[in-house]
């Protein structure tokens, strides 16, 4: 990886400061944690600082703000004025700067349009942070950065305009001037991009247009997509071929979607009405959410700190999978101590806590699990991030049924050496399943259906999971208190239907539709479907397999005297089993 390399022009920024404040900072020192001033009339200025706190934030580091007072004097109307006369205009969203600089100088107005508050935030051009990400960004594909304010998703931004525009025709929207810094000529860190400025921010979306009508870019970088209109300029650019790089306010792909204003950048969320036997097939409500349209951006990319990415390749796969309640897949990307980049795959699940929502949920208790895996870690148990609502879990490298259990709260991240669900026995792997509130004869037909290694037991003692009902857990009985106590992972699930369950195991086994069922368990499932039949049910669905399993569990049925046919699409197409 490049070494980081960092300019700030902070003795330009010191310059239009009043020497009262500017002498406390330089005695202080600490210039390059320096976030931000702060003056607020009639409150002593601040001075913010940001240093690494290991402790709080895993393996790779986090970030922890300090705030100092610079003098026991309150900020005067002589000191606003100080700094407002030596910095540029203030713009319609109350921001304005230092020309040739990435400084940015926020103000804060009363009624009478006076200035009555100002944050003058340290801007820095970091070259080399783009090589967590660099392949991508030569992919030719569109790109979304998402990621909390002051992650650094516009330093990676200004990056990649800069290396993109050496051998491509690049076109920077630059609403509040935060890309190019403030005046008409940009500043050197966005190297050879052109850079169009925008008079105010509700006129981000005509720039857009503007930029691909009358430049010819082939790649358009722009910060901060937060209105309708930008989405759908964004969408027109795509659909025009040129490569999209962008940036929204966000921490995960689900905060995406549940956003009605930006969910179309990943193609739009909308409610579909399914009829009786889609619904039934499906085991889901008659009522569903579905994509509603292709992708804005190809590729997503989840900053979760300066030094850790979670990366989405396929937005299309990763939402559809995450509205049918499957795992998808994606790259945890991360930097260590000595500046190498390392790359996991990871499979993503839902969060884990209760949600309101009517889809099925898989939950445990989030703070007895992060204590025991502190306890197993040997460290002191410390608070997770706020807002974390997604967990991931490893692909390769753990037994089948650990993405069931042990996670690491911390980070979001379950290394080989969490504890499982599973149990050895006999030199395989045993899952010990109590249900609670659930058809024990349905699981049992799930479990045989998939050919799982799986077994029920009549205890919590022998368990190593305990699955029950949404209407069961809400009550709160004895025995999910019980479970609790005892550090037994739960499972929730919406409804006692088989589908669910068949669900539930998939994703405790890691399993994948198109290989969860070897043939020997296919026939197995067609033996259990025949004997529903016959038993008085209209029709059973079976799993999804191919031509040729499909074409001997169609003799099976035909032997006896059962009406079977094929429905759906490669890869998910699968028999369905009538009686004569």
């Amino acid at each position: 990886m490049p070494e980081t390399r960092i300019t700030d022009d902070l003795e330009v920024l010191l310059n239009v400061l009043p020497a009262s404040i500017v002498e406390p900072l330089q005695a202080i020192g600490r210039f390059q944690e320096l976030i931000e001033i702060v003056m607020d009339l009639g409150r002593p200025p601040e001075a913010r600082y940001v240093t690494a706190d290991l402790s709080a934030a895993g393996a790779f580091g986090g970030m922890r703000e300090e705030t100092l007072y610079l003098r026991e004097e309150e900020v005067t109307r002589e000191d606003i004025a100080w700094v407002v006369t030596r910095i540029g205009d203030f713009d319609e969203d109350n921001r304005s700067g230092i020309t040739r600089t990435l400084h940015r100088i926020s103000g804060i107005k009363n009624r009478r349009k006076e200035v009555v508050g100002l944050t003058c935030r340290v801007g820095r051009a970091v070259f080399g942070t783009l090589g967590i990400v660099e392949d991508l960004i030569h992919s030719g594909k569109s790109i979304l950065l998402l990621g909390r304010p002051g992650v650094g998703k516009t330093t990676m931004l200004r990056e990649a305009a800069r290396i993109l525009a050496e051998a491509r025709r690049v076109v920077i929207v630059d609403t509040s001037n935060e890309i190019g810094g403030d005046g008409d000529i940009p500043h050197p860190a966005v190297g050879r991009a052109r850079r169009m400025q925008v008079s105010t921010p509700s006129q981000q979306h005509e720039v857009m247009i503007e930029a691909v009508e009358n430049h010819n870019p082939q790649v358009i970088v722009i910060d901060e997509i937060g209105r309708q209109q930008e989405a759908e300029a964004a969408r027109t650019i795509a659909e025009r071929g040129v490569q999209l790089i962008g940036t929204a306010h966000g921490q995960t792909l689900e905060n995406l979607m549940m956003n009605p204003t930006l969910s179309d950048l990943i193609g739009g969320i909308e409610s579909v009405t399914l009829s009786d036997e889609e619904a039934r097939r499906r085991g889901t409500q008659k009522t569903v959410l579905e994509r509603r349209a292709p992708p804005t951006f190809d590729v997503l990319i989840e900053l979760r700190d300066r030094h850790r990415v979670l990366v989405h390749h396929s937005v299309s796969e990763a939402v559809d999978a995450l509205l049918r309640d499957k795992m998808p897949t994606a790259d945890l990307r991360y930097v260590d101590e000595h500046g190498v980049v390392h790359v996991e795959k990871v499979r993503i699940s839902r969060s884990e806590r209760v949600q309101d929502a009517d889809e099925e949920q898989y939950m445990s208790r989030r703070d007895v699990r992060k204590a025991r895996y502190e306890q197993r870690r040997g460290d002191e148990p410390r608070r997770g991030r706020e807002g974390e609502d997604m967990r991931v879990l490893p692909l390769d490298d753990v037994e089948p049924a650990q993405s069931a259990s042990g996670e690491r709260m911390g980070d979001g991240v379950m290394r080989e050496d969490d504890a499982s669900p599973v149990a050895a026995q006999n030199g395989r792997k045993m899952l010990n399943i109590f249900v609670f509130g659930v058809s024990k004869n349905r699981m049992q037909q799930a479990i045989q259906s998939l050919g799982v290694n799986a077994q029920l037991v009549d205890t919590l003692e022998g368990a190593n999971v305990l699955i029950t009902a949404k209407a069961y857990y809400r009550q709160r009985p004895r025995m999910i208190n019980d479970a609790e106590q005892a550090n037994l992972p739960i499972y929730v699930l919406r409804s006692n239907s088989p589908t669910q369950m068949e669900n539930c195991l998939v994703d405790l086994f890691g399993l994948t539709d198109r290989e969860r069922i070897p043939e020997e368990a296919a026939m197995r499932e067609i033996e259990v479907a025949i004997q529903r039949v016959m038993g008085g049910e209209r029709s059973v669905d079976l799993s999804p397999q191919n031509s040729w399993i499909r074409r001997r569990q169609h003799e099976r049925a035909k032997e006896l005297n059962l009406i079977s046919h094929s429905y759906g699409k490669e890869p998910m197409r699968h028999l369905r089993i009538y009686r004569d």
